[in-house]
């Protein structure tokens, strides 16, 4: 485990080096160097200028992937359990997905305003289909043979949704949660550059504006960390749930 640290930090050390040889052959305004870059970085956020964007995509993510997920998980359970309301909805559900949210944004510019609503519910609507897609499947291919045994104990199907399927299920909802997460930032920087005076998204159109490019670079690093915390805190959880059930289906078991 410490060698494949170490050749992870070995290998950002030599990308660092060659990302700064690089920008020392090319202009600033095409490659800015790393030296540049990375005190930008640090004087943006030691003096405050980073934090109300941060916040408000922060809070944007946040919201938005609360919402679609929660609708994802939901709905996904649902579809998996009531068969005919599976076949129904279908079709329509992998219609709206087809659809670029991209495409989409000025509308729910049009429609919800040029505030923080219009990008919840783009990162919301992005967010929604991994979740549904996984739970559903999850719930689906739940062992056979425990869903016996539940059914020769006289489980109800409340039962057993709560404490087989849904236990069962949670490697493959978290699957879909990771994907979420990285999918919740592009979701709400993709509405923050359609229409938006705060957050990292509108940083980076104003800083093209400018023709600053190496406060867009440090805005993009900015974004590839909080995308990797986002998806260091999902593992975490995940590793949490699966312990506990995994624990509880031990100890049950003996």
């Amino acid at each position: 485990m410490k060698r494949l640290r170490l050749y992870s930090v070995t290998l950002l050390v030599v990308f660092i080096c060659v990302w700064e040889w690089l920008g020392s052959t090319m202009s600033e305004l095409v490659l800015p160097t790393p030296s540049v870059v990375f005190p930008l970085l640090w004087t943006g956020l030691s003096t405050g200028y980073f934090t109300p964007h941060i916040v408000q995509t922060g809070l944007e993510v946040l919201l938005g992937l609360l919402i679609g997920s929660t609708f994802g998980v939901v709905m996904g359970i649902l579809m998996a359990e009531i068969q005919w309301l599976g076949r129904v909805l279908s079709p329509y559900i992998i219609a709206s997905q087809a659809v670029p949210k991209l495409a989409l944004a000025p509308l729910f510019v049009l429609w919800f305003g040029f505030g923080m609503t219009s990008k919840v519910v783009i990162t919301g609507l992005i967010c929604f289909f991994p979740l549904l897609e996984t739970t559903m499947s999850a719930i689906r291919h739940t062992n056979t043979d425990k869903q016996n045994l539940f059914r020769v104990l006289q489980a109800s199907r409340w039962q057993t949704l709560i404490h087989l399927k849904i236990p069962e299920g949670i490697p493959s909802i978290m699957s879909g949660f990771r994907i979420a997460v990285i999918l919740a930032l592009v979701g709400a920087v993709v509405g923050e550059f359609i229409g938006a005076n705060k957050g990292l998204g509108a940083l980076i159109i104003a800083s093209q504006g400018m023709m600053d490019t190496p406060l867009m670079f440090a805005v993009l690093i900015l974004l590839t960390l909080f995308g990797m915390l986002l998806y260091g805190l999902v593992n975490l959880v995940e590793k949490r749930l699966l312990k506990k059930y995994l624990y509880r289906g031990e100890k049950n078991g003996e």
